[in-house]
């Protein structure tokens, strides 16, 4: 059984900065492209950023320059540093995984449950 659980969600004022962590467990052979996804009341869920299991990294763009995703490997666990935080920022943020449970088996996609993000003076 695989789980992937997101932490680090908070409520923090505009200008602040927390860091998200996703981190997979249970019988994991290897992890591929992980994700960060954030969905806002009212709105459809969106991309936030991706990275590869090579490290290249992808961004939407009200997010570029501000949030960095990061993984280790070794941890299968995934990062998503975000300075500069605006009100247009809060949403609950889910991280997205794809990862074989052995080399056999077919890419398996797994989400986790969110953390809430709120960004407020």
């Amino acid at each position: 059984q695989v789980q992937v659980e997101e932490s680090g969600g908070n409520s923090v004022q505009p200008g602040g900065s927390l860091r998200l962590s996703c981190a997979a467990s249970g019988s994991i052979f290897s992890m591929y492209d992980m994700r960060w996804y954030r969905q806002a009341p009212g709105k459809q869920r969106e991309l936030v950023a991706t990275i590869t299991k090579g490290g290249i990294t992808n961004y939407v763009d009200s997010v570029k320059g501000r949030f960095t995703i990061s993984r280790d490997n070794a941890k299968n666990t995934v990062y998503l540093q975000m300075n500069s935080l605006k009100p247009e920022d809060t949403a609950v943020y889910y991280c997205n995984a794809d990862l074989r449970i052995t080399l056999a088996t077919p890419l398996l996609n797994y989400w986790g449950q969110g953390t809430q993000v709120t960004v407020s003076s």
